[in-house]
C-alpha cells in the first residue's frame, strides 16, 4: 500500500471514529477521531510529494495550519473556536500563495469574485444577527476563503488540475456547517454532511500535488 493510500485510509478511519463519536457525543472518540482523520490527510500529502516541489510544500503548510484547527475545533469554548478560525484562515492563505503560483484565467477569476461576492453576502446576512461580537472575524475569514475559491477556480478555468477548484469549493461549503453549528443552529446534521465534506476537500487537495508538475 503507497504512503497516500495510508493516509487516506487513516482519514476515512478516523472519521468514522469521529462521526460516531459526534453522534453519540463522546469526548474521548472525538479526540481520537479527529486527530487522525486529520493526520491522515498530513500522511497523503507526504505520499503525493509534498515536499518535492514549491506547490508541494505550501500545500503542505496549509494542511499542517487546518489540522491544527481541527485540533483547536476539539474545544467548545469560545477561545477555542477563535484559534481555529485563525488556523484555518492561516490555511486559507497559504492555498491562494499556492494556487497563485498557477496560471490563472482573469475571466474566469472574475465571474467567480461576482459569484463568491454575492454567496458571502447572503450568507452574512444569516449568520451576523446570530454572532454580533463575531462579525469582523467573520467577515475577514469570509473574504479570504472566497478569494481563495476565486484563485482555485480561475487557475481551473487555466488548466490546473480539477481538484484545486473541487477542492476549494468543498472547503468553502464544509465550513458553512461549522457557522450554522456554531452560531445558528446546533445539531449532528452539521457535523454528519461538513466533516465528510471537510475531510474529502483536504485530501483533494493534497492530491492535487501529484498533478501539478
Amino acid at each position: 500500500m503507497t504512503l497516500n493510500a495510508i493516509g487516506e485510509l487513516m482519514t476515512v478511519v478516523g472519521l468514522a471514529v469521529l462521526l460516531y463519536g459526534e453522534w453519540k457525543d463522546e469526548g474521548s472518540l472525538k479526540a481520537i477521531g479527529k486527530p487522525l482523520a486529520s493526520l491522515g490527510f498530513l500522511v497523503a500529502a507526504v505520499g503525493f510529494g509534498a515536499f518535492d516541489s514549491r506547490y508541494g510544500r505550501i500545500i503542505f503548510l496549509g494542511l499542517v495550519l487546518g489540522a491544527l484547527g481541527d485540533l483547536f475545533l476539539l474545544g467548545r469554548a469560545k477561545q477555542f473556536f477563535i484559534g481555529g478560525l485563525v488556523s484555518f484562515l492561516l490555511g486559507h492563505v497559504a492555498y491562494v500563495v499556492a494556487f497563485s503560483t498557477l496560471p490563472i484565467s482573469p475571466a474566469q477569476a472574475f465571474i467567480a469574485a461576482v459569484a463568491m461576492a454575492a454567496i458571502m453576502f447572503f450568507i452574512g446576512r444569516w449568520v451576523f444577527p446570530h454572532a454580533p461580537d463575531m462579525r469582523v472575524p467573520i467577515a475577514i475569514y469570509m473574504l479570504v476563503i472566497s478569494a481563495m475559491c476565486v484563485v482555485a477556480i480561475g487557475t481551473g478555468a487555466a488548466g490546473a488540475p480539477w481538484m484545486i477548484p473541487v477542492g476549494a469549493v468543498m472547503f468553502t461549503a464544509s465550513d458553512i456547517a461549522v457557522v450554522r453549528d456554531r452560531f445558528v443552529s446546533k445539531g449532528f446534521v452539521n457535523r454528519a454532511w461538513g466533516l465528510p465534506l471537510y475531510y474529502a476537500a483536504q485530501l483533494i487537495i493534497a492530491w492535487s500535488i501529484a498533478e501539478v508538475a
